[in-house]
């Protein structure tokens, strides 16, 4: 166990050479780098691997033995400042590992296929190991200037990633949008460490610890201070996790590859912000105004990302503000003191969001064959609909992923969310009914993204449509119907000539003798217009995509029996208290040592019922039952004309206009923030070219103009010059008898 923890510094630098060698390769033989562009993904995948080999060793030691690891090397030494580096193997380290390792291998592999047509699939790759590194060496590092140091290079391996697709200006401002809005919460977590080093005079954890509840405990801090440096700490949490209010940055990330909103922008990045909390809770437990803060932070994010979520078009976007949601969820669970539930939580959502992210990369990768490369055409729901027969596994993937992040058992989230609505039960009533209420829109909203994306309204009636663009209630399809049943509702030909520039649902149309060999199966051929014309329909993925999504539906299925109570020789114990052991007790708290499963029975029921009401909500909204609601408004079906019906008008368009601009949020800060700062910009801009500029220019004016004055005075008469010299000293003297 020992030699095992000794060479444990070595895991960060496992995956670095992928990058390393590809850049040099770039450099010194770009031809022969390219060509072989393939192996630097195995390689990729090969060392990840090993990576993640060597963390479940680690994880087994942590379970087995309970012990905690440290070890640390001096690097600056001064008289009265000692800097060290080192890293550190604890439960929070072996769970992230695992986390980052597995999830990554699994998008790499998905990710060779899904970029192996991009021209930026070597730098692709390369920033996707580095990327592994950083979050590897953010995870085992073992004081906070360590934790900043990787923390900045995270955010770097997201800008550039957020910003792949460059010389599109929609991923170019979403990847600056990115930069900046983390520059805030970064800014505040380097002061945060700054005043924890100034009130303890340590940077490693365990000694900041110790210290800091040294201090609390003798009343030898201020209070306002601890409170302030605090704050600053959570502040770059809040913007890594996507908090509220520094959350707008996560849906506009959706501008990179999906491979990287799967495991960037899902399940390791954001959980950054997670991390960081759960590592300094000993020392913000001993706060209860951060502690309040926290969990106040994290409610607010769990309805607001829940809300927001419930009217996007994009697939994508819709499970941003799921992501959002969910990790408010963890952020409340971390303010209330349960370390153990929220990294449960945090493992379940990795895995299953995980899922569903890759299975809508699948669905945008069908799309595209269909619409073109178009992002606003390929990830937009109201142009999907019909494709569970054309991608059943991914369909399937998608639907078990759906089912656990609304909280159905047996599935992951399950017993993390209903855990995480128990103890809200204890902790404050108001947060509990908050909670539970998000979980019925979570099952709502999760629902609608799987019901229009494969199943949908197959109405091919675009007036029909248009009448209902604003509620989005509806998904078209062209190949969720019939070829004859279409043509019978309007002429093919005029339909495509009419909607060519706005619901374009096929790719081009080609001519048979000239591309018949070139085509990729499943096509349709039409023979309507005078001459053969193919017409691509949506297909399944191939076994490379496919296989990390069967690999996550395992995961998905089972990894929540971790959490699940086993008879210990000792106590009732789940393998995952057992693992976190050391780490409880760091924290002073008891070790679950009862479960009663009548009682947990009975409160799952309550909170499964919620989210089978909100998913019954969905389909009564997004698949009718009964075909006589096929041309219905589904308005007047449940209220009829009156009063009652225009209200009921007004608080769905009200609820329509709030998630589809965002809660108004980002025209907020465009208006204040943005328009302030241009102005303040412009402003200073005024005064440094007028005032500024101006003086410089008129000192310099003045000295041209007294000098050419002056030249014309010199005739060479030292008399004339003792003249002028008196004149101006009587001046003066003057002035200094008035003035006095």
């Amino acid at each position: 166990m020992e030699h095992t923890y000794q060479y444990a510094w070595i895991l960060p630098f496992i995956p670095l050479p992928v990058p390393v060698l590809i850049g040099v390769g770039l450099l010194l033989f770009p031809r022969a780098t390219k060509s072989l562009r393939r192996m630097w993904a195995f390689q990729s995948v090969l060392l990840l691997s090993i990576a993640m080999i060597f963390s479940i060793d680690l994880s087994i030691h942590q379970i087995n033995k309970n012990s905690i690891y440290q070890y640390v090397w001096s690097w600056i030494i001064n008289n009265d400042f000692s800097f060290e580096f080192g890293y550190l193997i604890d439960p929070l380290t072996s769970i992230m590992s695992i986390l980052i390792t597995s999830v990554g291998i699994l998008v790499l592999i998905y990710s060779d296929n899904y970029m192996s047509h991009d021209q930026g699939y070597l730098r692709f790759f390369a920033y996707m190991s580095f990327f592994s590194t950083s979050m590897l060496g953010l995870v085992t590092s073992s004081n906070l200037i360590q934790i900043y140091i990787f923390w900045e290079f995270v955010g770097m391996c997201s800008y550039l990633l957020i910003g792949f697709w460059f010389t599109r200006p929609v991923a170019a401002n979403a990847c600056q949008k990115a930069f900046v809005t983390n520059r805030v919460g970064d800014f505040g977590l380097l002061l945060g460490i700054l005043g924890f080093y100034w009130i303890t005079g340590s940077f490693e954890f365990q000694d900041l610890f110790e210290i800091f509840n040294n201090l609390i405990f003798n009343n030898e801090v201020d209070v306002l201070l601890v409170i302030l440096c605090a704050v600053l700490l959570f502040a770059g949490a809040v913007a890594k996790s996507a908090q509220f209010p520094l959350h707008v940055w996560l849906p506009d990330a959706m501008e990179g590859p999906t491979p990287i909103s799967a495991l960037i922008h899902a399940a390791t990045m954001v959980a950054a912000g997670i991390f960081l909390v759960a590592r300094l809770l000993p020392l913000f437990i001993t706060i209860p105004y951060i502690m309040n803060l926290i969990s106040l932070i994290g409610i607010i994010t769990v309805f607001l990302g829940a809300t927001l979520a419930l009217a996007q078009k994009d697939i994508k976007r819709g499970l941003a503000y799921s992501t959002m949601s969910q990790l408010g969820y963890m952020m409340l669970t971390l303010g209330m003191g349960s370390y153990r539930i929220a990294l449960f939580h945090l493992i379940t959502h990795a895995y299953s969001k995980a899922l569903l992210f890759l299975a809508s990369g699948s669905v945008i990768h069908s799309m595209e064959a269909i619409v073109g490369y178009s992002p606003d055409k390929s990830q937009n729901m109201v142009l999907m609909g019909g494709l569970t027969k054309h991608v059943p596994i991914t369909k399937n993937a998608f639907f078990l992923g759906t089912l656990s992040l609304c909280g159905i058992p047996p599935l992951a989230c399950f017993w993390s969310k209903d855990e995480i609505i128990n103890d809200s039960w204890l902790y404050s009533q108001i947060f509990a009914i908050i909670a539970l209420f998000t979980a019925g829109l979570t099952a709502f909203y999760m629902f609608r993204i799987y019901l229009l994306t494969f199943e949908g309204h197959l109405n091919a009636n675009l007036q029909n449509y248009s009448a209902k663009e604003n509620t989005s209630l509806y998904s078209i399809s062209l190949w969720g119907k019939d070829l004859k049943t279409i043509k019978k509702k309007m002429d093919l030909l005029s339909f495509l000539k009419r909607n060519n520039n706005e619901s374009t649902f096929f790719k081009k149309t080609y001519r048979i003798e000239e591309n018949e060999k070139r085509l990729t199966p499943p096509f349709i051929i039409l023979r309507n217009f005078g001459k053969n014309s193919v017409y691509s329909y949506p297909y399944e993925s191939d076994n490379t995509t496919l296989f990390p999504l069967l690999v996550l539906v395992l995961f998905t299925l089972f990894i929540g029996s971790i959490g699940i109570p086993f008879n210990d020789q000792e106590m009732n114990l789940d393998i995952l208290t057992k693992w976190l052991t050391p780490s409880i007790n760091l924290l002073h708290s008891n070790l679950q040592n009862s479960f009663d499963w009548y009682e947990f029975v009975k409160d799952a029921i309550f909170s499964v019922s919620i989210s089978y009401f909100g998913i019954i909500i969905a389909l009564f909204l997004y698949k009718p039952v009964y075909s006589s609601l096929q041309n219905l408004d589904l308005i007047n079906f449940f209220v009829k004309k009156g009063p009652k019906r225009a209200l009921w008008e007004k608080i769905i368009k009200l609820i329509y206009n709030w998630s589809d601009n965002r809660g108004y949020i980002d025209v907020f800060y465009a208006t204040s923030l943005t328009a302030g700062i241009r102005r303040l910009a412009e402003l200073t801009s005024f005064f440094d070219r007028r005032i500024i500029d101006a003086v410089t220019n008129g000192v310099g004016l003045m000295s041209f103009f007294v000098g050419e004055g002056i030249k014309y005075i010199g005739g060479g008469r030292i008399s004339s010059y003792l003249f002028v010299y008196l004149f101006f000293v009587l001046v003066f003297v003057l002035i200094l008898i008035i003035t006095t």
